[in-house]
């Protein structure tokens, strides 16, 4: 289940986000479980293992807004890293933050 407590123990900043959302818990909860159904990571993992660099730029950007807005620091993290590198379009190996990103995000869902 879903708790404050929850999200603090999996590293987000809980009291941060609880502010974006005027101190409301359930709303803030609410917004999290939001992102729990969201389908955009397995989209990114698709755009990214076409080279699709355009597209992924902008659904990793959206992903690091949606993460950033709520404080969940562990998604927060590796997709900014992976935004800022395909805001130049860089040709890389994504694989390790994709992998961190679903892992985090795996951790998220089992809460």
């Amino acid at each position: 289940m879903l708790t404050i407590d929850n999200l603090r123990a999996f590293g987000a900043d809980v009291d941060d986000g609880l502010v974006r959302c005027l101190n409301r818990s359930e709303f803030y909860l609410m917004l999290v479980g939001k992102v729990k159904e969201d389908k955009r990571l397995p989209q990114l993992e698709m755009q990214l293992a076409a080279k699709d660099y355009d597209a992924a730029f902008e659904t990793a950007h959206t992903l690091k807004g949606m993460y950033s807005n709520l404080s969940l620091t562990p998604l927060t993290q590796p997709v900014s890293e992976m935004t800022e590198m395909l805001r130049s379009r860089k040709d890389t190996d994504y694989s390790a933050l994709m992998q961190e990103l679903k892992t985090q995000f795996d951790k998220l869902c089992a809460l």
